[in-house]
């Protein structure tokens, strides 16, 4: 079975195979809060917490069907994770390593509404709550076995990856240079700070 991906306006649009082996996550980090900023839409991406739910899957379980020309990436640092989303209308569509070999995305819930308004069905509860301590703007139920759990699981995929090779099926990497398909746009410090949240606690 496969889930819908579509960015807002539909202009780029693809699928998610196999979403009952994915994972739901929140994650409430400043730099995911930032993301949101960024794209104009945080009262449209962020929970009441300032969390941001997250689909956890393997890059080579994404598939862009249609207007792939759209698919724009960003930076909030020169080190950061790669933030991907649909410039033609600002929609998030996930986050990634820098690294090709670690197969990894966290695809935003926001490319993956679809007009049954199930994604609890699709891709079950969250089972990890991430950055809560330092970053949620009130206090998040507690998630510490499952967090465990979850990361046992990811540390298991992401080295099986690694050893068989799949890592290289990824819609957001060439698989030969091992580079992003779009050059990110990369913050200035400055740029940065412009997209603090109001509260934000010091790291």
């Amino acid at each position: 079975m496969n889930h819908p991906l579509r960015c807002q306006c539909g202009t780029l649009r693809g699928h998610v195979s196999q979403p009952e082996k994915c994972t739901r996550i929140v994650c409430y980090c400043k730099d995911c809060r930032a993301f949101a900023q960024f794209l104009g839409n945080a009262g449209g991406i962020l929970d009441a917490l300032g969390g941001t739910d997250i689909i956890a899957t393997h890059p080579q379980s994404v598939t862009f069907t249609d207007g792939q020309q759209a698919l724009a990436c960003m930076s909030l640092s020169g080190t950061g994770m790669l933030r991907w989303y649909a410039s033609c209308c600002n929609t998030p569509i996930g986050n990634t390593s820098r690294d090709i070999r670690m197969a990894y995305v966290g695809l935003v819930h926001s490319c993956l509404d679809d007009a049954s308004g199930r994604l609890d069905d699709v891709f079950g509860p969250v089972r990890m709550r991430t950055g809560a301590k330092k970053g949620a703007q009130g206090h998040p139920p507690s998630s510490t076995w499952g967090t465990m759990a979850t990361m046992a699981g990811f540390a298991s995929k992401l080295l099986r990856a690694r050893l068989d090779g799949s890592y290289r099926r990824t819609p957001f990497f060439n698989a030969e240079q091992g580079t992003p398909v779009v050059a990110p746009k990369v913050l200035t410090p400055e740029q940065r700070a412009q997209l603090a949240t109001p509260g934000d606690k010091p790291a």
